[in-house]
């Protein structure tokens, strides 16, 4: 392998991001994560993670301090507004089938955990990458500026990559000079976009492609303000064209959600009051979630989801990872855990590669496959699960779930979370 010192930059500071810029470290580049909010605050309450999202974190060699933190997810299922079982959840027949726990933990103390894994100075905020142009070398010559500066997407060069927005701190890899207006620039073997949903790098890269669109269902989250005494781990109630959800923390707090069949961009004044109200009658601990929960905390996001497939998430040195990549809608809870692959599986590819373009190339035949399926699993389960609305459709999918082998959630699950991370130098059983 060269003696050259193979550099990053990875647009993007949430979870994605910085398990990318992770695993790039641990196969020796020097990264630099790039994020254009001036403060890094990740957007979301709580999440579970499936055992596929703990192995790469096992890979990243944060996955100990993840399980610390977080709670085992062993006891719950799904259930109906009045209360009765649709399904059970086993979290121990999980563990043992798979070898890790589901684990949930909030969003917040995640992203903290992954920050921490990285040297001081590699994540900096305020910073957005404002052009990628490609260098005959086969590098990249990426231009960074304010965060707040407005203006169209990145620019691409000669038809060539072009970067999104970012967050993060830049303490800039490979030779660096003055761009446009004082802005900084820096000579890069590789542009990682992990810039979300609202790619600005994807929009630049694939101008052709519709972007994202709405799923039709939006989402309101929040952390409860205090512990409570609560019976399971985790549950889903489906009603008619709603879903309320809840995830129990490690301190007895705990995250939930409500998703909502709802015309995109409705904002409600007082969204706890609506929730009050859309969910009365239903059962316990739904009123004592709400109960517990101070109206400033909710969080309302429309769902959206990149429904038409990118061509690659890879093209000449930029690669797109996560959110940016393919948005899923939530309702396998696999969104993280596709991110964290995609991170593992391209540092994988890069480690010890000579050939960064062949690297890339092979980060796209082994993940886009993979996300393309999960995501359409996503898509089918919402439209079986939270969004189906029709009062006959209802009744006849919950007598089915009822009605469905003891094993069959079990095996359900273990359909997507049945992922091992590939063995490198870098990425060995521990």
């Amino acid at each position: 392998m060269s003696s050259h010192q193979r550099t990053a930059v990875v647009v993007g500071a949430g979870i994605g991001g910085l398990a990318a810029a992770i695993g790039l470290r641990r196969t020796g580049w020097e990264v630099t994560v790039v994020d254009r909010a001036p403060v890094l605050a990740d957007a979301g309450a709580g999440i579970s993670l499936a055992a596929n999202g703990i192995r790469a974190l096992d890979a990243l060699r944060v996955g100990t301090a993840v399980r610390a933190a977080g709670r085992g997810q062993y006891t719950g299922g799904t259930r109906t507004p009045r209360g009765s079982w649709l399904a059970r959840m086993d979290g121990a027949a999980l563990e043992r089938a798979l070898g890790a726990p589901l684990v949930g933990i909030p969003r917040a103390e995640l992203h903290r955990l992954l920050g921490s894994a990285l040297p001081p100075g590699t994540v900096r905020t305020g910073v957005t990458a404002t052009a990628v142009v490609p260098l005959p070398d086969g590098r990249a010559r990426v231009t960074f500026g304010a965060g707040d500066e407005a203006g169209p997407a990145p620019g691409l060069a000669s038809g060539t990559a072009g970067t999104g927005a970012g967050t993060a701190g830049v303490t800039e890899p490979g030779p660096a000079g003055s761009g446009p207006a004082g802005a900084t620039v820096a000579e890069v073997d590789l542009v990682v976009g992990a810039d979300g949903v609202g790619s600005r790098l994807r929009g630049a890269l694939f101008p052709d492609h519709p972007g994202p669109v709405y799923s039709g269902s939006t989402v309101l989250r929040a952390v409860t303000d205090r512990p409570l005494d609560l019976r399971t781990d985790f549950e889903i109630t489906w009603g008619r064209g709603a879903e309320f959800g809840h995830l129990a923390f490690a301190d007895g707090r705990a995250e939930w959600h409500a998703v909502l069949n709802s015309p995109a961009g409705v904002r409600p004044r007082d969204p706890l009051a609506v929730l009050r109200r859309r969910f009365a009658g239903w059962h316990e601990p739904i009123p004592a979630l709400l109960a517990a929960t101070r109206p400033e905390a909710v969080l309302h996001h429309d769902i959206m989801e990149l429904a038409t497939p990118l061509p690659s998430f890879a093209l000449g040195r930029l690669a797109l990872l996560g959110d940016a990549a393919h948005a899923m809608p939530p309702h396998l809870g696999q969104g993280a855990c596709q991110a964290l692959e995609d991170a593992v599986v391209l540092a994988a590819e890069l480690d010890e590669a000579t050939d960064v373009d062949a690297a890339l190339a092979r980060y796209d035949a082994v993940r886009r496959p993979r996300t393309t399926a999960v995501a359409a699993a996503a898509r089918q389960a919402g439209r079986m699960g939270q969004q189906l609305a029709h009062p006959l459709a209802v009744p006849l999918r919950n007598t089915l779930l009822r009605l469905a082998p003891s094993g069959a959630a079990v095996r359900a699950i273990l359909r997507h979370a049945s992922w091992t991370p590939p063995l490198t130098r870098s990425f060995t059983v521990e």
